[in-house]
């Protein structure tokens, strides 16, 4: 028996304003920064690579990362927002990219509790974080670490109904498989190349106030 609707979120860029790596770079890496940002645009290495090197060579004790955390400009209105699917019948799953060290930490300190977080583990060591990327892992992939098209696919699996809500490329073929497509950034262009409706958001205020405007729908199991 499937389940009434899931609601798939990425994190970097979507959940929250501005992505960790770029926290990183802005705050410790600000002489380095042209070269690093040119380097990720350029894209003269995978993205796993990228961030693992970064991360690993952050520098700082554990509590001076938990500091650039809680940099992270988190949207004021997602706890809402997942609270409000959960009223709905619906559950809440993250999947990124990046890595679950801080998103769990940033979870923790807003009081959002028991939502998945399917991500590149992550650990605090040689301060720094590192990525413990499993090659032979179900969801792998070379160039994220996560392949979300294929976290999508298993999860969907369960579920009449499928929200995706993402802002870059890595999401787009995750997106692709959902019902409805929340899309910032980025990711309108891509799903406009692809020729596939969205619903365009600037922050999760807008996700609320399509909740809100569904709600009879959604508590009846409908789209």
């Amino acid at each position: 028996m499937t389940k009434r609707f899931l609601f798939l979120s990425d994190f970097d860029g979507t959940l929250s304003e501005k992505d960790f790596f770029h926290v990183i770079i802005d705050r410790h890496f600000q002489k380095e920064s042209e070269k690093l940002y040119a380097d990720w645009d350029n894209k003269v290495m995978t993205d796993l690579e990228y961030l693992s090197r970064l991360f690993g060579s952050i520098g700082r004790d554990e509590a001076g990362i938990d500091e650039d955390i809680d940099q992270i400009p988190f949207d004021p209105d997602a706890k809402r927002v997942i609270e409000h699917v959960r009223k709905l019948g619906g559950d809440f799953i993250v999947i990124s990219a990046g890595t679950d060290y801080y998103i769990k930490r940033l979870f923790n300190r807003y009081g959002i509790h028991d939502v998945p977080i399917i991500s590149n583990p992550g650990e605090y060591r040689d301060r720094g974080i590192r990525l413990n990327v499993d090659p032979a892992g179900r969801y792998y992939s070379k160039l994220y670490g996560i392949d979300k098209e294929k976290v999508a696919h298993d999860l969907m699996k369960d579920y009449d109904t499928v929200f995706f809500a993402g802002d870059s490329l890595p999401d787009l073929k995750a997106a692709l498989l959902a019902d409805t497509i929340f899309a910032k950034g980025k990711l309108q262009g891509l799903l406009d190349s692809e020729n596939r409706s969205y619903v365009p958001i600037c922050s999760f205020a807008d996700i609320e106030n399509y909740l809100v405007s569904h709600e009879e729908a959604l508590e009846n199991g409908s789209r």
